[in-house]
């Protein structure tokens, strides 16, 4: 196959996977955008103050019920700091609002399978557990008392109590929900567009030989439990650092993820990979703009500490059972365009978005911005890319993408005609 064939080869597989995920992207941000709107959280921030069972589980509670933004969670972590929460509940805030949230959920699923979904969740409330217990072990006081001056005077915490039924039955409460759609979407496209790009061109030009040798995969029975510890063990250490690598946080590493499933890489790998979002350079820089670089490396270190463990772990567990994946979904499945479920689901999704942007519209001409002045500002979080300017890093590189992009396309029907 020809450089060109290959090109145009894998446009259309980063763009199948991006059909395919498309409905429950969708989907996913509506429901999160509604929960957002009409679930009074305030009450939530008041009681995690302390380190104990009920402050971690509420703050993985408000994670779960959070953007899915890997940015917007730093800015919201950072926000209950200010506001009292406890540093092991803002360490699990974190760890809930990347691995825990519903589009998450759903991607996994298409792209990976049951198997890997019951473990994002299992095993996200794992990590929570195990960076609490590591925290509470190693606690640096003095670190963190800095990190509290060092933190930003602007918090930006969710809104104040409010009637939610009142609110449900409001216009402008569904206006609301639809200027919050249009912001999660503001907030994540970048990364979805990078990330599934990077994806589609890795599985046609990146041969499986180079993932079975960076995660020994040659060395043990694919994902079978008879792969040998010490593969294990090196899948679950290297995973967070290939994901660094990639520079892809959020929701863009799960077709990444599929591709490295087929390359052989182990359970544990795959988890560790998936678990890593939050490691990516661009965010432990802001970490380290809200708390100080010592504070940002050790909060990477916790995580990347307990992201191992729990890749360990899910991985032998479900090996116990007898769950463990044995296969990887084919390439060509999650990332082709026919006319089935997907199809109708998208269509769907279209309509949804259409109606979603419409309520976005109405509050705008009604005067009003979807949220009130005194919320959750995620249209303020900060991706730390300086993205405002057209000449800033990412917008180049995104500007690079289309192109990149719509010559593929090019390439691909010029094929078409020709043969």
């Amino acid at each position: 196959m020809s450089f060109f064939n290959q090109y145009a080869n894998g446009v259309m597989t980063a763009l199948g996977f991006f059909w395919n995920a498309l409905w429950a992207f969708v989907m996913g941000y509506a429901i999160s955008a509604a929960i957002q709107v009409f679930v009074p959280k305030s009450r939530l921030t008041r009681h995690m103050g302390d380190c104990d069972i009920k402050s971690i589980s509420l703050a993985g509670v408000f994670g779960a019920i959070s953007s899915s933004c890997s940015f917007a969670a730093l800015s919201a972590a950072r926000a209950l700091f200010q506001k009292g929460a406890h540093f092991v509940a803002t360490v699990a805030f974190m760890f809930a609002s990347t691995n825990l949230v519903i589009e998450l959920g759903v991607l996994i699923f298409l792209f990976l399978g049951w198997q890997y979904l019951i473990a994002e969740i299992a095993g996200g409330i794992v990590m929570i557990a195990i960076s609490a217990i590591l925290i509470r072990l190693t606690y640096p006081k003095s670190l963190i008392e800095r990190a509290k001056q060092h933190a930003d005077e602007a918090t930006g915490q969710e809104e104040n109590d409010f009637d939610w039924k009142k609110r449900i039955k409001s216009s402008a409460g569904w206006q609301q929900v639809g200027t919050r759609f249009v912001m999660e979407w503001q907030m994540v496209w970048r990364e979805i567009l990078f990330g599934f790009t990077v994806a589609g061109f890795i599985a046609v030009f990146v041969p499986d030989q180079v993932w079975q040798t960076l995660f020994m995969a040659n060395s043990g029975s694919g994902n079978s439990g008879n792969m040998p510890f010490l593969t294990v063990l090196e899948n679950a250490a290297i995973a967070p650092f290939v994901a660094a690598a990639t520079f892809i946080g959020s929701m863009g590493n799960i077709p990444l993820a599929t591709v490295l499933t087929a390359g052989g890489v182990s359970f544990a790998g795959i988890m560790g990979f998936i678990y890593s979002d939050l490691m990516v350079p661009p965010l432990v820089k802001v970490n380290a703009r809200y708390y100080g670089w010592k504070t940002a490396l050790y909060i990477a270190a916790v995580m990347y500490v307990s992201i191992v463990i729990t890749a360990l772990g899910l991985h032998y567990a479900y090996a116990l059972i007898g769950i463990l994946p044995e296969g990887s979904r084919d390439i060509a499945e999650v990332s082709g365009f026919k006319i089935n479920y997907t199809f109708f689901l998208n269509l769907t999704a279209f309509a949804l978005t259409a109606g979603l942007f419409w309520l976005h519209r109405l509050g705008q001409k009604s005067g009003k911005d979807g949220h009130d002045h005194g919320s959750h500002d995620h249209h303020n979080h900060d991706h730390g890319d300086g993205s405002a300017s057209f000449f800033a890093p990412k917008n180049l590189l995104v500007t690079g993408i289309v192109v990149a992009l719509a010559t593929g396309l090019a390439l691909q029907g010029w094929q078409t005609v020709s043969s």
